[in-house]
């Protein structure tokens, strides 16, 4: 047996549906914010390579170097 709905209750069930989604994109968009701000980098760390390896220097040239050989596909 089919029930019968009326317009006021179809626009009722329509309205709390929409209202529903609203706050679930609410909460999907504070938890991408959220996400974001915590791996975003909040500022280039810069490694310093002083003191990983005793007794080894390493130079601007030996840098270059490994940049070639990391990159060399690529331009720099």
């Amino acid at each position: 047996m089919k029930q019968a709905v009326s317009q006021n209750e179809l626009a009722d069930c329509t309205k709390t549906t929409l209202d529903k989604i609203l706050a679930i994109e609410k909460d999907v968009m504070e938890l991408k914010l959220t996400v974001l701000k915590k791996f975003t980098p909040m500022g280039e760390k810069v490694l310093k390579l002083k003191g990983i390896l005793p007794g080894i220097e390493i130079t601007d040239a030996d840098i270059d170097q490994a940049k070639q050989s990391l990159y060399s596909k690529m331009a720099i």
